[in-house]
C-alpha cells in the first residue's frame, strides 16, 4: 500500500465537501413525504431510497479507498429512515478519517474525483426528484450557509435566508 501525504488543506477542503453533502443532502431527505422513497420519476430510474443507498455505498468505497483496502458494495436498501440514517453515518465514518492523523492511501484528488463528486451530482438528484413528486425542497444562499467542516450527521443549522 502505498501512503498519500494529503496535506491538512486538502483534508480540510474534502472534510469542508462532506459537510457540504450532509447539509444539502439532509435539506434533500428532511421532511420528506412518505411516498418519496418509492417515488419513481421514469421506469428505468432509481428510486430515491435506492439512491440514499448508492450514497452511503459511495462513502463506504471512498473510506475503503482513503485506508488502502478499496471495496465496492451494491447493498439493498434499506426502509428509508434506516438508509438516511446510514448515509449520514457513512460520512461521518469518511469525515472522522479525513480529521485523524491516518495515513492517506489515495491522492485526496483522487477521492474527491471518484466518490464525493458522484456524490454532489446524487444529492442534486434527490432535490430534482422532490420537486417531481410534489415536494420540493426550497431553495437558500448557500454562500450565506453555516456550513463546516465536521459537522456531517442529520442535525444542520437551519438556513439563513430560504427563497419562497
Amino acid at each position: 500500500m502505498t501512503n498519500f501525504t494529503a496535506s491538512d488543506e486538502k483534508r480540510a477542503f474534502l472534510r469542508h465537501t462532506l459537510a457540504t453533502i450532509a447539509y444539502r443532502g439532509g435539506k434533500a431527505v428532511r421532511g420528506a413525504p412518505d411516498t418519496f422513497a418509492a417515488f419513481c420519476a421514469a421506469p428505468t430510474s432509481r428510486t430515491p431510497v435506492q439512491i440514499v443507498a448508492h450514497l452511503g455505498d459511495l462513502f463506504e468505497w471512498a473510506l475503503s479507498i482513503a485506508q488502502g483496502s478499496e471495496r465496492w458494495n451494491n447493498s439493498e436498501p434499506l426502509v428509508w429512515d434506516r438508509e438516511v440514517a446510514r448515509f449520514f453515518d457513512t460520512l461521518q465514518r469518511l469525515d472522522a478519517h479525513l480529521a485523524s492523523d491516518a495515513a492517506m492511501a489515495a491522492p485526496a484528488e483522487r477521492i474527491f474525483q471518484g466518490a464525493i463528486a458522484d456524490a454532489l451530482t446524487h444529492v442534486g438528484q434527490l432535490t430534482l426528484l422532490r420537486r417531481l413528486a410534489g415536494a420540493p425542497v426550497r431553495g437558500e444562499n448557500y454562500y450565506r450557509a453555516d456550513i463546516v467542516a465536521g459537522r456531517v450527521g442529520a442535525e444542520q443549522t437551519a438556513p439563513h435566508r430560504e427563497f419562497p
